[in-house]
C-alpha cells in the first residue's frame, strides 16, 4: 500500500509560511501524541531554525500516558518547550501561556532593554492536516475564530488572531511534505486521518492497524471486540465482522464495514489509548 497526498494548495501554503516567518517570534507546532515523530513535518525544522519552538502534543487523551511522558522528555532534551494537551476538553491548556512567555523570554528581555513595552509575542501555529490546530486556537482564544473540521484541509487562508495583550497567533493551513521517504510514516498518518480517506484502501489500512495493535497492545482488540485470535490480522477482522454483525444484504460478512469500524474506533479512542511509535525509532 503506497501513501502519498500533496495537493497543490500545500505548495502555495508553504511558500506563504516562508514569507510570514520573518514576522514571527515563536513557532507553535502541534503534533499528534499517538505518533509524535511521524506527525511532524520535517520542513518545519528548516523553516523555523533560529526561532523559539513550542511543541504541543495534542490528543494526549487518546495516547498511551507512559509513552507520552517519554516523548515529552525526548523533545525537551532536544531543546523544545513542550505541553501535552487535549484541545477539545481544554485539558493542559492552562500551561501554554507560561510556556510561550518562557520560550520567548530572551525576545521580551531584548525588547525591554530597547525600551519597547507591551509588544505582543507573535506566534505561528503549524502542523499537519487534522492534528487539531483550529480546535486548539478556538479553545485557547475562547471563541470560534478559526474554522474547524474533522477532515484534513479545512484551513486554507491566513488568519491573525489577537489572544490577549501578550500574544498574537498566526493560523496556517495544515501541510504535509511532497514525498514520504518512509512509507511507515505515511501509514501512521493515514491511520490518524491526516491523509484523505477517499484515496485510501480502508480494508488494507485496517489490517495494518490490527497488525500494529496485536504487536504493541495484544489484549486491546480482545477487550473491545471479544476476539480470541492473537496472530492473524485477517482472522481478527473476520472475527470483528462476526461479533459486531457486519453483514451485507446477502447476509455475507462485510469486511469493509468491519474495517471502517476498527479504524473509526481507533481514531476516537474507543478501543483504548495507544501510542504507536517510540523515540528510539527515530
Amino acid at each position: 500500500m503506497h501513501f502519498q497526498w500533496y495537493p497543490g494548495h500545500m505548495t502555495k501554503a508553504k511558500r506563504q509560511m516562508q514569507e510570514d516567518i520573518k514576522l514571527i517570534d515563536l513557532i507553535i507546532e502541534l503534533v499528534d501524541a499517538r505518533i509524535p515523530f511521524s506527525s511532524r513535518n520535517p520542513d518545519i525544522d528548516e523553516l523555523g531554525k533560529n526561532k523559539a519552538r513550542l511543541i504541543l502534543m495534542n490528543k494526549a487523551d487518546l495516547a498511551d500516558e507512559k509513552k507520552t511522558r517519554a516523548w515529552s522528555e525526548y523533545f525537551k532534551a532536544k531543546g523544545y518547550f513542550v505541553v501535552c494537551l487535549d484541545a477539545r476538553s481544554k485539558n493542559g491548556m492552562k500551561a501554554i501561556q507560561n510556556e510561550i512567555m518562557e520560550a520567548c523570554k530572551e525576545k521580551i528581555e531584548r525588547d525591554r532593554r530597547r525600551g519597547i513595552k507591551n509588544r505582543p509575542v507573535r506566534a505561528m501555529v503549524v502542523g499537519i492536516p487534522n492534528v487539531g490546530k483550529s480546535t486548539f486556537i478556538n479553545t485557547y482564544a475562547g471563541k470560534a475564530c478559526a474554522k474547524t473540521g474533522n477532515k484534513p484541509g479545512v484551513t486554507k487562508g491566513k488568519q491573525w488572531i489577537r489572544l490577549n495583550k501578550n500574544v498574537e497567533l498566526l493560523d496556517t493551513p495544515g501541510i504535509l511534505w511532497p514525498k514520504f521517504e518512509d512509507q511507515s510514516v505515511g501509514l501512521k498518518l493515514a491511520l490518524i486521518g491526516s491523509i484523505k480517506d477517499e484515496i485510501l484502501n480502508t480494508d488494507e489500512l485496517s489490517i495494518e492497524l490490527i497488525k500494529i495493535l496485536l504487536k504493541d497492545y495484544p489484549d486491546a482488540l480482545q477487550g473491545r471486540y471479544a476476539v480470541e485470535e492473537k496472530e492473524d490480522a485477517v482472522k481478527v477482522l473476520e472475527a470483528v465482522a462476526e461479533n459486531r454483525n457486519c453483514r451485507t444484504k446477502g447476509n455475507e460478512l462485510d469486511y469493509s464495514k468491519a474495517a471502517a469500524l476498527v479504524i473509526d474506533e481507533f481514531r476516537s479512542g474507543k478501543i483504548g489509548r495507544f501510542t504507536i511509535e517510540m523515540p528510539i525509532e527515530e
